[in-house]
């Protein structure tokens, strides 16, 4: 049974990685709420849930914006830094890999 949620699991990040890649702001706040609750058995990681509610927000997505700001309440400083630091990292690879192809 582990197993097979375990494959459910990253079969969702996979898809959903591929979505954000191209573009897709309700995969970047699907990304989001998983790390942030631990939806399809993802482990709750909230450096990446607000790394990926801060790219939807960027796209102009509210509900990363909301969410965004109700899980930075439970983060350090440097827990949010780190978070933005990685959503500069992933646009700037994102957006190379579009120039790109």
């Amino acid at each position: 049974m582990a197993a097979i949620s375990q494959k459910s699991a990253e079969f969702l990040l996979r898809s959903r990685l591929a979505d954000a890649e191209r573009g897709d702001v309700e995969a970047l706040f699907e990304l989001g709420v998983c790390y942030s609750t631990g939806r399809g058995g993802i482990a709750v990681d909230l450096v990446e849930a607000h790394k990926w509610f801060n790219l939807g927000a960027l796209s102009g997505d509210t509900r990363s914006q909301q969410c965004r700001a109700e899980i930075s309440i439970e983060m350090t400083a440097r827990e949010i830094a780190e978070a933005q630091r990685q959503a500069r990292s992933w646009l700037a690879v994102s957006v190379g890999q579009k120039y790109a192809a």
